[in-house]
C-alpha cells in the first residue's frame, strides 16, 4: 500500500482538498480526503506543499507509433497505399519501447489515445493505452479507441501527389461516403444470411471483408469516428456525413470551431482541440488561436486540449496553460487534459480523476501544473511507482 499524505489533492470532479491523503491498494485509489488513517506498514510519500493530481491524459497523441527520435523510415502512422484504410491498427505498431513513453512518464502524462495519422481518409483504429509497461497488452485501457478519418489538406495531398482520388476536397468527402455505404452493403449482407439461418434455411455466408467488419462497427456506434479537420467548412462537411450516417463523431484539431462554436456545442460534439504550442505549417492553420479551447468550452462544447505529438506529449501542460494565458478557466482547462479527455476516449471509468476506485493514476506535482517551473516529483501508474525525480 502507498500512503500520500498532507498534499492539496487536485481530484478534478469533487474539488480541492487541503492537506488530504490518498491510499493507495492493488492498483487502485482506496481512500482519499482529510484525517485519512495511515496503515502501518505502508509506503508512505509526503506531499506537504505539493499539488497531487489525476495522471494528466493526451487524448489525440502519435507516441509509440510514429517512433521517436528515429526518423520517417522507422514511423508506422500512415498507411498511405490506399486512402481508405478502416482495417488497420494501432495495435499492430505500437512499440512499448519507444524512447518517448519515459519522457511522458516524467512530465506526468500516464494515458494516451494514440494511433494513424492523417494521411489517408480513413487511417484506421486507434488504442488508448498507459504510458508504462513492457508490452502493449501491459498498456493497453481500450482497444480499438476510435476510427481515425480526415478532411482537409493532408488526404488530399498525399493522394494528389500520387495522380490518385481524392485529390480534392470534393474528392475527400466522396470516398468517404462512398466507404460507408460499402461498409453498409457488407452488413446488409450479413443481416440477410443470418436472418436465413434463423429461419432454417440453407445460406452461403458472405465473404468476410476486414476493411467493412472494421468500418461497420462506427456504422453501428461502437465506434467513435475520430474526424482529423481544421477549418470551419471541413468540421461542417463532417459534421453533414456524420448525420447522413447516424456516426458517433468527435472532432480532432478544430482550429477554427471557434468560428461554429454555437453549431457544435447545440449538436454536443466534443472537441480535441490542439496543438496549441505549434507553427501554422499549412493554409489551413492559418487561422488558429489559442483562445479556440476557452472559446469553444464557454459556448458549451465539451473540449480536450491535444498535443498531436511523441514525445512532445510532455507538453500537454504547456498547451493548457496557454489556453488559460487566453482566457479559459483554469478550472476547466484542468478537465481539458484530465476528465474530459478520459470522458471523450471512453475511459472516465477508470482514469481522469481522484476517486474511490479508479485506477491509481496520481502524481505529485512540486506546484500547480500550469507553472512552467512545475515538475513531477513522483508518477505512480496502475498502483505503481513509474517515475521519481532524483
Amino acid at each position: 500500500m502507498i500512503a500520500i499524505t498532507r498534499g492539496t489533492l487536485y481530484t478534478i470532479t469533487q474539488g480541492i482538498v487541503e492537506e488530504g491523503s490518498l491510499l493507495v491498494e492493488n492498483g487502485k485509489i482506496a481512500a482519499l480526503g482529510t484525517n485519512i488513517p495511515i496503515p502501518e506498514g505502508a509506503q508512505v510519500i509526503e506531499a506537504r506543499g505539493k499539488v497531487v493530481m489525476p495522471g494528466l491524459i493526451d487524448a489525440h497523441c502519435h507516441t509509440g507509433v510514429f517512433a521517436d527520435g528515429v526518423g520517417s523510415p522507422h514511423s508506422d502512422g500512415n498507411e498511405m497505399t490506399d486512402p481508405i484504410t478502416p482495417h488497420v491498427r494501432a495495435l499492430d505498431a505500437l512499440h512499448p519501447e519507444d524512447l518517448a513513453w519515459a519522457d511522458l512518464r516524467a512530465a506526468g502524462v500516464t494515458t494516451v489515445l494514440t494511433g494513424p495519422g492523417s494521411g489517408n481518409v480513413i487511417g484506421g483504429q486507434s488504442i488508448c493505452v498507459k504510458t508504462a509497461g513492457k508490452t502493449v497488452a501491459e498498456m493497453t485501457l481500450l482497444q480499438p479507441a476510435g476510427m481515425k478519418m480526415a478532411l482537409g489538406e493532408n488526404p488530399k495531398r498525399v493522394y494528389g501527389d500520387q495522380k490518385k482520388t481524392p485529390s480534392t476536397r470534393m474528392g475527400n468527402a466522396a470516398i468517404l461516403r462512398q466507404a460507408l455505404v460499402e461498409a453498409q452493403n457488407y452488413l446488409t449482407k450479413w443481416e440477410r444470411y443470418e436472418a436465413k439461418r434463423e429461419r432454417g434455411e440453407e445460406a452461403e455466408p458472405p465473404e468476410r471483408n476486414l476493411k467493412w467488419e472494421a468500418l461497420g462497427k462506427v456504422l453501428g456506434r461502437e465506434l467513435k469516428a475520430r474526424i482529423h479537420c481544421h477549418r470551419a467548412d471541413d468540421i461542417l462537411t463532417a459534421i453533414r456525413i456524420a448525420e447522413e450516417f447516424d456516426l458517433d463523431i468527435t472532432i480532432e484539431h478544430g482550429t477554427e470551431g471557434y468560428k461554429i462554436a454555437d453549431i457544435l456545442a447545440r449538436k454536443s460534439i466534443p472537441c480535441v482541440v490542439g496543438p496549441i504550442l505549434f507553427s501554422r505549417t499549412k493554409y489551413e492553420l492559418r487561422e488558429m488561436t489559442p483562445r479556440n479551447p476557452g472559446l469553444l468550452a464557454k459556448a458549451g462544447v465539451k473540449v480536450a486540449i491535444q498535443t498531436d505529438e511523441m514525445s512532445a506529449v510532455k507538453y500537454l501542460p504547456i498547451n493548457a496553460a496557454l489556453a488559460v494565458r487566453e482566457g479559459m478557466p483554469e478550472e476547466e482547462a484542468l478537465k481539458t487534459i484530465t476528465i474530459n479527455a478520459a470522458e471523450i476516449i471512453g475511459v472516465a471509468d477508470r482514469v481522469g480523476s481522484l476517486e474511490v476506485g479508479k485506477d491509481a493514476d496520481v502524481v505529485i506535482f512540486s506546484g500547480h501544473p500550469f507553472d512552467y517551473r512545475t515538475v513531477a516529483e513522483v508518477v505512480i501508474i496502475n498502483g505503481e511507482v513509474a517515475y521519481r525525480r532524483e
